[in-house]
């Protein structure tokens, strides 16, 4: 495919995870969030080339310059979730505003980042990539896990003396 088609594709497919995320998704309680960002992170660890034999310690500092920023977006795109718990005691998720400018920060980032490793002529391969998304899911699962387990349980109502659903669910 050529270069303005593999960016199109890039932006569809990162305009459809923000706007996902961005809409209610119901938590589970399965306690295996983990799993998805483990294997990917495998994945990356076993591929060839996530550290470029050329310019060894300069692409080191971009991995760790990348595994920051995945640290940094999955921990934003974790806290600024909002989760609230619905009547029957479901626990649900929603993305705000800023979870968008979140993901947009990130994005720019890690472009930024790329550039700036191909202009020292680092080469940077699709291990490098996967292993900052793994981060960054990792940190998002357990960011929104602990916070999944400061979520009270949701009231009756204002008769018991306790806040409302809605109210409780605004400050959360």
């Amino acid at each position: 495919m050529s270069g303005l088609v593999n960016a199109l594709l890039i932006i569809a497919v990162v305009a459809f995870v923000v706007v996902r995320q961005c809409s209610a998704r119901r938590i589970s309680d399965d306690r295996r969030w983990w799993i998805l960002p483990g294997i990917l992170l495998l994945m990356s660890l076993r591929e060839p080339g996530i550290v470029d034999p050329h310019r060894e310690a300069l692409s080191v500092v971009v991995l760790g310059a990348e595994l920051a920023v995945g640290l940094v977006t999955g921990a934003g795109w974790g806290w600024t979730a909002r989760l609230w718990r619905e009547p029957d005691g479901s626990l649900w998720s929603k993305g705000t505003k800023a979870t968008v400018f979140v993901w947009t920060g990130g994005l720019v980032l890690r472009a930024a980042l790329y550039g700036a490793a191909a202009l020292m002529g680092i080469h940077q391969g699709s291990a490098a990539l996967l292993t900052a998304l793994a981060v960054t899911l990792l940190v998002r699962g357990g960011v929104l896990t602990w916070r999944a387990r400061q979520v009270r349980p949701a009231y009756g109502g204002a008769a018991d003396g306790m806040p409302s659903r809605p109210a409780w669910k605004d400050r959360v």
